[in-house]
């Protein structure tokens, strides 16, 4: 067949199927235009879903009536400039957009409009203009009205209506307004001191105001649009090393969500979807949340544009970098420093979920209304709900009348008890005073009740303690190694030639994890010891695994998941059982063993190990407040 150059017009539309996949994708490079032009005010506008109309307007720098014409040409860009050779660097990408594909894409599918005012740098007001392009077919600039002294708005009607197959595989109006407000929330995220405004279908959707730059600005950006229980619940990070920093905020381990959807993050400003960096938050959170349950955060990560490869899709969603290895352990690193930092801490969900336990949900009428204050409690009664209701609920609930706590001895301040840190000697002392308090009683044999300064601690003994010796073991283990058992007749395992190799070049740090191999010829492995955690254990699956955890992440994570894993058994058979009474010296042991522990805020599978109940919640319970 002859090789055919094809008409600009079939190119553009090539390149809009690239760039330009949904509404979306024209919205996120229209903002990131205007926030490479100096935008600190963004409002955007989107009807039917964005394929009936998009439109965002800034204050940026502007277009003046010479820049509008190339603005619709490909490959024509005002963020790359030569070098005195003449040369244009593609190492060193400091701004979101570089490609110059973008509205010229959107020109050749949709009805676009731009009008523009430039900034001028010698005071006083330029003039606007306008120019159209419908299809393709590009106008001639035209003078135009301007509300604002500079800045650009730009607005596509009919989006695809030049490719009608290309609507067929349109999500809903709603799916693809969704899409929009989810890009629309990443890009602020992303820059906390730029005000955005969005309308979906002439309904306010989003009102950011600017915030100050800095951590304070980007969480309160972030509470803004995670929910305010993010914030009183993140973890602040701030590490660098070798010339990459990480900064941004994690959630505790005890506020999480059953899917990935609000793990946010971005790479020099620009908000990406990179595995590696998916799978090194994975990895950090794995020692302290079930495999079904995920953190919520948002990391920020930036370092030298030469050592990150920004061009390497057309939408701009991924990067590379030149040393992932540096990065994922950064990553690690900082979030397990950080959860370690935390403590005991549990998030604030925790006793909101328990005070909402604690309300008579369960039994209420159809007409119950809660009181919200004793000087309500009349009222309340006139609702149709009497005390004689509520004690036939309470009577109807099966054990709650019968004596279950048992009550220790009241716990003396100054008194020593053996076994117990802190109390042996020196002044005397209130153990109200620790962070989870002193023991009064247990419950049901399974719960220790504390009592705080301001409030009530609720302790799970059994999931409390699972951590403690999980925590212990990680510990040792890391302190004397992991003990190797070898194998009575070594095992070959067939890899591919590239795999094995992968392998083989792992060999030592595998051996420090208790497993022992060489290469034995060309695509397989020799394998003599196994960890003896792992006991009796499918040596062909574990080798596989780890494989495919080097090939994707670099690192051997199906080994050490598999012991910590094993860990975490023997943990959890080790721990005291739910069921066992314990003495007052016991329980306040246990108390302080987890105040000292990093983590023990939740169990292995990343359950609360404990609720604290603050006494004014409590009071309000009883409409004392």
């Amino acid at each position: 067949m002859p090789i055919r150059r094809l008409p600009p017009e079939t190119v553009n539309r090539i390149a809009a199927g690239e760039v330009v996949e949904r509404p979306a994708s024209a919205v996120k490079e229209l903002v990131e235009n205007a926030l490479d032009a100096g935008a600190t005010r963004l409002d955007i506008q989107a009807d039917g879903g964005g394929l009936t109309r998009i439109l965002v307007a800034d204050d940026g720098q502007g277009l003046s009536a010479e820049d509008l014409p190339l603005a619709i040409e490909r490959h024509a860009t005002s963020k790359l400039s030569p070098d005195d050779a003449g040369d244009y660097d593609l190492l060193h990408i400091s701004t979101l957009g570089f490609r110059g594909e973008a509205l010229p894409s959107i020109g050749s599918v949709a009805r676009l409009s731009i009008a523009s005012r430039p900034r001028m740098t010698s005071g006083g007001q330029a003039e606007a203009h306008a120019i159209f392009v419908e299809g393709g077919a590009v106008s001639a600039v035209s003078p135009a009205a301007f509300p604002d002294p500079h800045g650009a708005r730009v607005e596509v009607r009919d989006l695809f209506y030049a490719t009608p197959a290309r609507l067929k595989f349109m999500k809903s109006a709603r799916a693809e307004a969704m899409a929009i407000a989810e890009e629309i929330k990443r890009q602020a995220m992303a820059h906390e001191a730029v005000s955005f405004a969005l309308d979906l279908d002439g309904r306010r959707t989003i009102r950011l105001p600017a915030e100050a730059k800095g951590p304070d600005g980007r969480l309160a950006r972030l509470a803004a649009i995670m929910g305010r229980e993010f914030s009183d619940n993140a973890l602040a990070l701030d590490h660098e090393r070798e010339g990459v920093r990480l900064s941004g905020f994690a959630g505790l381990p005890t506020y999480n969500r059953g899917n990935a959807a609000h793990q946010y993050l971005f790479v020099n400003g620009r908000p990406v979807r990179d595995r590696l960096l998916q799978g090194a938050l994975r990895a950090a959170y794995a020692d302290f949340l079930a495999r079904d349950r995920h953190p919520l955060a948002a990391l920020y990560v930036e370092l030298d544009t030469a050592y990150v490869d920004v061009n390497v899709h057309p939408a701009k969603a991924e990067v590379r970098f030149r040393d992932p290895g540096l990065v994922r352990g950064l990553i690690i690193g900082g979030l397990r420093h950080a959860l370690a930092a935390a403590g005991h801490r549990a998030s604030t969900t925790v006793s909101a979920a328990a005070l909402g336990g604690f309300r008579p949900e369960g039994f209420r009428g159809a007409d119950y209304q809660p009181p919200p204050s004793a000087a309500g409690y009349s009222a309340w009664r006139q609702g149709g709900w009497q005390p004689s209701a509520l004690a036939a609920a309470v009577q109807s609930i099966p054990g709650l009348t019968e004596v279950s706590a048992r009550a220790e001895p009241s716990w003396q301040p100054g008194v020593a008890e053996e076994g117990v840190p802190g109390y042996a000697h020196g002044p005397a002392f209130d153990p109200v005073d620790f962070p989870l308090g002193a023991a009064r009683a247990q419950v049901h044999e399974t719960y220790i009740v504390a009592q705080t300064r301001d409030g009530v601690v609720i302790v799970d003994q059994h999931a409390a303690h699972e951590r403690l010796v999980y925590e212990r073991m990680k510990h040792e283990m890391a302190e004397g190694g992991v003990t190797r058992q070898a194998l009575l007749l070594p095992e070959v395992v067939e890899l591919d030639p590239a795999e094995a190799d992968r392998v083989c070049a792992k060999a030592e740090e595998l051996a420090a994890l208790g497993l022992m191999l060489e290469p034995f010829g060309p695509g397989a492995v020799l394998v003599r010891e196994t960890p003896a955690l792992l006991g009796e254990t499918d040596v062909q699956g574990l080798v596989r695994d780890i494989a495919d955890d080097l090939a994707e992440n670099g690192q051997a994570l199906a080994l050490k998941e598999r012991l910590e894993d094993v860990c975490s058994t023997m943990a959890c058979h080790g721990s005291v059982r739910a069921g066992r009474r314990l003495s007052a010296p016991e329980m306040n042991a246990l108390l302080r063993q987890m105040e000292a522990t990093p983590h023990s805020g939740q169990c292995n599978h990343g359950r609360p190990t404990y609720v604290e109940l603050k006494l004014a919640d409590i009071e309000r319970l009883f409409g004392r407040r």
